[in-house]
């Protein structure tokens, strides 16, 4: 029961981002529905903008980068979190971190998850890569699309 909400929440975060990168000005709420589950999220302060979709192989844009946001040093890769939340390098308190400085990361490796409304949402890497910087301590309140990771490309 909890993959298919997962699974559904997933579909909804997806059809979002191309809902925003395909509308032709600035945002303040967004709402989706798919049967019992809803996905809603609003901007406060300045409204979202749409941005152009990107292609396939490349993440989704972000609809509200976060303040902070970090550039990525040339050829470097960073993994981004999926969603407002806290960040959590461990599956649980005590247990060893997904990832660590120097470990090799194939596309779709989980490195982190991200803990909003009580959902662990996993956070994995889109394209295979070592880790050279963990941008984000362990227990920290993330943005959307906010960098977590960094790594080399493979």
């Amino acid at each position: 029961m909890a993959q298919d909400v997962d699974a559904v929440l997933a579909g909804l975060r997806r059809h979002a981002r191309q809902l925003v990168a395909e509308v032709a000005g600035p945002l303040r709420r967004v709402r989706l529905r798919s049967g019992d589950t809803v996905l809603e999220v609003e901007w406060h302060g300045a409204a979202a903008t749409a941005e152009p979709v990107r292609a396939p192989e490349t993440p989704a844009p972000g609809v509200a980068p976060p303040a902070a946001s970090t550039t990525a040093a040339p050829g470097r890769i960073e993994v981004r979190s999926p969603i407002v939340g806290t960040f959590y390098r461990a599956p649980e308190p005590g247990a060893a971190p997904f990832v660590r400085v120097g470990d090799a990361v194939r596309p779709g490796q989980v490195v982190g998850i991200v803990e909003a409304m009580k959902l662990m949402n996993e956070v994995t890497a889109e394209r295979a890569g070592r880790v050279v910087e963990i941008l984000v301590d362990d227990g920290r309140p993330v943005e959307y699309d906010q960098p977590l990771v960094a790594l080399d490309p493979a």
